[in-house]
């Protein structure tokens, strides 16, 4: 099992790494020149291996690791093509500092990580387990210059405790970030709604420090709820199925704040690979009519709250059965009762 584990590192670490994210914009924008002399002039568009070559030697000048620089090429190319452009755009001096290091040239020595000789000491240590294996990694700095390193480390498979043996069905939302179809709700703590009057001054009064240290902090207090809510469902529950909403949609209408600041697609992933981490799995499906189909007998009445122009409609009654529903429990119901209709089709995992 791979776990990436990102630590904020000491700030007296910063001035050496800032050296060495400059040199790493210089590689890269070496890189970027060659790449767009080649495209316009018609030559061999140039490869990470090409790029490699060309680099071969600047170790010692730029005093930079000769890993480093090799990652600095791949990543370029692998950036080129994920974009599907002939060329990127520079790195420059406002650039958030980036610098790559290979597996095997990073190691911990139980107290710090050790990269060129140098100690790098987090301000936060989590267990790493005896004998882990780190991987390719990287260390990134954030708007505030403040540098964090990011270890893949190779888990054994029995690190984690297995997830519970339940099926459940989730359905998110706005008022309720996520209701479980056992009942329970996750409430959305709206951290960007109960911030944005103090940020909004930061920005009239171009406090640019003070908007980012702002802006940070509503970040951090998102991912933070969102980390502690999918950790606690991905162990309690083996089978997880969550509703396809589409945030990018909603994301275009009024309600935009809201969907933005509920982060559905940054919940999702995180179940995603917690489910997995647990030993279960996560799957979306298809949520439509979810609710507004009666989950006690699974009729669509006539009389039910259809679309966004009911969404002030919380509670209904079925006009076939009498049922009464919690429109969201409803839901997140006929989100697990799909779901598992769709894996007896065959739907892959």
């Amino acid at each position: 099992m791979l776990l990436t584990l990102k630590l904020r590192l000491k700030d007296r670490h910063a001035a050496e790494l800032n050296r060495q994210a400059r040199v790493v914009n210089v590689v890269f924008n070496y890189c970027n020149e060659t790449q767009q002399k080649a495209v316009r002039t018609g030559r061999k568009w140039m490869t990470w291996v090409d790029l490699k070559r060309l680099t071969a030697g600047s170790s010692k000048d730029l005093d930079l690791h000769s890993h480093t620089i090799q990652q600095v090429c791949i990543q370029y190319d692998r950036s080129r093509k994920q974009h599907r452009r002939p060329w990127l755009r520079f790195r420059g001096r406002k650039s958030l500092g980036w610098v790559p290091f290979s597996q095997g040239h990073v190691r911990f020595d139980g107290e710090a990580f050790v990269f060129r000789g140098a100690r790098y000491e987090t301000m936060h240590m989590r267990a790493i387990p005896h004998g882990a294996v780190i991987r390719a990694g990287s260390f990134n700095q954030d708007t505030r210059g403040r540098w964090y390193i990011n270890v893949p480390v190779e888990m054994p498979d029995d690190a984690y405790a297995a997830s519970g043996t339940s099926t459940v069905g989730i359905d998110l939302g706005l008022k309720d970030l996520a209701t479980i179809s056992t009942g329970e709700k996750i409430a959305a703590p709206q951290h960007y709604r109960r911030a944005q009057e103090k940020f909004g001054k930061a920005q009239r009064a171009n406090k640019r420090r003070l908007a980012r240290a702002i802006a940070a902090k509503i970040a951090n207090a998102r991912k933070d709820h969102l980390h502690k809510a999918s950790a606690r469902i991905a162990l309690a529950h083996g089978l997880i199925f969550v509703g396809n909403v589409s945030s990018s949609r909603l994301a275009r209408t009024r309600m935009a704040k809201s969907v933005l600041d509920a982060s559905w697609s940054t919940l999702r992933t995180q179940l995603s690979y917690k489910a997995i981490r647990h030993g279960g799995r996560m799957i979306e499906v298809d949520e439509r009519f979810t609710s507004q189909v009666c989950s006690a007998c699974g009729a669509l009445p006539e009389r039910r709250p259809k679309g966004i122009a009911d969404l002030g409609i919380r509670q209904w009654e079925c006009g076939d059965c009498g049922a009464t529903h919690d429109r969201d429990v409803n839901a997140a119901l006929n989100i697990a009762r799909v779901g598992l209709d769709t894996l007896v089709a065959g739907a892959p995992l």
